[in-house]
């Protein structure tokens, strides 16, 4: 299947993860992390991207970027391609280190940005690369050392970050520092690793499940969005990109009673009498078009519309497809 265009749009949130192939280590030795962070080092400034939060782990990575006017597909094609080419004749071996593409969430900036830099730079502790917060602190492949002011890396924005805690460094660093150690000892969110809304083949839809490492989109190999639904609304209309077709209907305010009314309109009939026990030949008709509408385009049960209409589950099965055949045959559409 061919790869489409990555949704983006120039200074958004984007929480991006690479993962080894296989699960193997993308990291050998502190001369590959190293390289990737002077890779990062170039690039980002020459792109007018903006890193505010990153963690390197042995077998995948985080960061969180904000584009300029260079795509997010741009600037991580170019920071790991170089990577890897080095990576492999340095430690003599061939193929792709990565995982597919890279994951990327779309995120949410003023609900997301303190959980997600947060949920990034805990990684490290969380899966023991370092043993506690002190060396969590001085851990100089992770961006919250440098937050810490224990590192520096002129590359990483740490105002951005700061300045969302307190009004100096000083009293953001305190301020910073206690949310994160606070967030330690809860779960975190499966949505900052998994996103809420993933892009499928027709279109995007929300994402079923907790687990963080479902299985990946088969259209854009780990595409997401994390955020409400305005701010989801917002970013696909100016990427000219639509929802999956049943939350698109769900987002209008279609529900079983909204397609009972336009089963009404396009038949001529009652929607009193739509759900009544009357056995006329019009209102099988009917019957048999919301059952088509409900079951295929809402994503009602036939278990739900049996217990609607005083019908068996099967009895609905085949009004869907009888629904299906007068819906092409009149050609009519559920939004007119």
């Amino acid at each position: 299947m061919p790869r489409t265009a990555r949704l983006d749009a120039p200074g958004v949130l984007q929480h991006v993860i690479i993962r080894g192939i296989e699960r193997r280590k993308i990291f050998r030795d502190n001369w590959d992390r190293d390289d990737l962070i002077k890779r990062m080092a170039l690039l980002l400034p020459e792109t007018r991207t903006a890193c505010l939060a990153w963690a390197f782990m042995p077998n995948h990575a985080h960061f969180l970027l904000k584009t300029g006017d260079t795509g997010i597909s741009t600037f991580m094609g170019r920071l790991l391609t170089g990577y890897v080419v080095k990576f492999n004749h340095r430690h003599r071996r061939q193929g792709p280190l990565f995982q597919n593409r890279f994951r990327s969430i779309l995120c949410q900036e003023d609900l997301y940005l303190r959980e997600l830099v947060r949920y990034i730079h805990l990684n490290p502790l969380r899966g023991r690369v370092v043993s506690h917060f002190r060396e969590l602190d001085r851990y100089p492949y992770s961006g919250h050392s440098v937050l810490m002011g224990m590192v520096e890396r002129e590359w990483q924005d740490t105002e951005a970050v700061l300045l969302d805690f307190g009004e100096t460094t000083d009293t953001g660093r305190k301020g910073y520092r206690a949310f994160v150690e606070e967030g330690f000892a809860r779960k975190p969110a499966a949505d900052l690793a998994a996103g809420q809304w993933v892009r499928g083949r027709e279109g995007w839809r929300t994402r079923n499940g907790n687990n963080a490492h479902d299985i990946e989109d088969p259209v854009k190999g780990g595409e997401r969005i994390l955020g409400e639904t305005d701010f989801v609304s917002n970013v696909l209309s100016m990427a000219d990109e639509k929802f999956n077709r049943r939350w698109e209907l769900r987002r209008q305010g279609y529900d079983i009673a909204r397609v009972a009314e336009r089963v009404s309109e396009v038949l001529a009939v009652t929607a009193e009498d739509l759900f009544s026990s009357l056995r006329r030949k019009e209102l099988v008709r009917a019957r048999s078009l919301l059952c088509f509408w409900a079951v295929r385009e809402l994503g009602v049960t036939l278990t739900q519309m049996a217990s609607l209409l005083g019908l068996t589950p099967s009895a609905v099965g085949y009004a869907v497809s009888r629904g299906e055949s007068l819906a092409r045959q009149g050609k009519y559409e559920l939004i007119p």
